[in-house]
């Protein structure tokens, strides 16, 4: 039986749930660090240029929280509490953090448009008319960018995302493994 969202955000890990995952997690990873290439292959992403090799390269970077270019034990947890529990803001800050390629705490234009491209779907206003890439970065700059400055902050990115459902559903990052971490019970 599923639960909504409100519930799964709510609930904590219990032991024998954090036991099971380690289990995995060392079978899987027998060194106790899970590289940048398995943390690929656990999204059917092979390594290269390819806009999603990229992205998740990003994603990667965004749990390793260290910076030692490894994900361990702690970090995946946490990964996936967040990925498959987290509450709403904290999804949103971390895919800001994901989108934000040069860590420059804003959003450009560039970084709108390699969004569209990775998500690599038609983009629709609420009409269900598909927009141009460039009519994509003009709707969300002009429904997000308070300040004018055209760049979006971190501050106008959360508020845009609970103000206006359209913003959000276009700046929600969904990341869905789909190899040996997926526990439906977690």
């Amino acid at each position: 039986m599923g639960q909504t969202q409100s519930e799964a955000e709510d609930k904590e890990l219990d032991l024998s749930e954090i036991q099971n995952l380690y289990k995995t997690f060392i079978m899987e990873c027998p060194s106790g660090s899970l590289y940048l290439h398995e943390f690929k292959k656990i999204f059917g992403v092979k390594s290269g240029p390819s806009p999603e090799s990229l992205y998740l390269e990003n994603v990667f970077r965004s749990f390793d929280e260290n910076g030692d270019n490894t994900l361990d034990f702690i970090e995946y947890v946490a990964a996936l509490h967040l990925v498959l529990r987290g509450k709403l803001e904290d999804k949103l800050r971390w895919s800001f953090k994901v989108f934000d390629n040069d860590g420059n705490g804003r959003l450009d234009r560039e970084e709108i448009s390699r969004i569209i491209r990775i998500k690599e779907c038609n983009v629709t206003d609420e009409d269900g008319n598909i927009l141009s890439l460039e009519e994509v970065c003009d709707r969300v700059v002009e429904r997000v960018d308070e300040n004018n400055d055209g760049d979006i902050s971190l501050d106008e990115f959360l508020e845009g995302a609970h103000c206006d459902t359209w913003v959000k559903e276009f700046l929600s990052l969904e990341v869905n493994p789909s190899g040996w971490e997926r526990n439906e019970d977690f």
